[in-house]
């Protein structure tokens, strides 16, 4: 997911490497465990970057999504690589809080 030009100080300037590093930690597959409160998946989420999303076959654009949703956070306990479906779920309540 793009970073919000208002948010990008938040983060890291070795950012994209530590994002880069979280997906191949993963297997360029989402590690969603049910974090993200869709429901649509046990265990463990299977989509693939680049591959069909399961459900709506969507092309996969896996993520790096902060458990904490702070992004000066980046310990890598507190990163999960998401699919675009999960993270955007798992920040639903947290999306709602700050839009104003």
């Amino acid at each position: 997911m793009p970073i919000r030009p208002e948010n990008r100080h938040r983060y890291p300037p070795d950012w994209p490497q530590s994002s880069l590093a979280i997906k191949e930690r993963a297997g360029w597959r989402c590690e969603c465990e049910g974090e993200c409160g869709r429901g649509t998946h046990p265990g463990r989420c299977p989509n693939r970057h680049g591959a069909p999303a399961y459900g709506t076959g969507s092309t996969v654009c896996l993520t790096t999504a902060h458990l904490d949703h702070t992004p000066e956070h980046c310990d890598p306990d507190n990163l999960r690589a998401m699919c675009q479906g999960c993270h955007l779920h798992h920040d639903a309540g947290h999306h709602a809080v700050t839009r104003t």
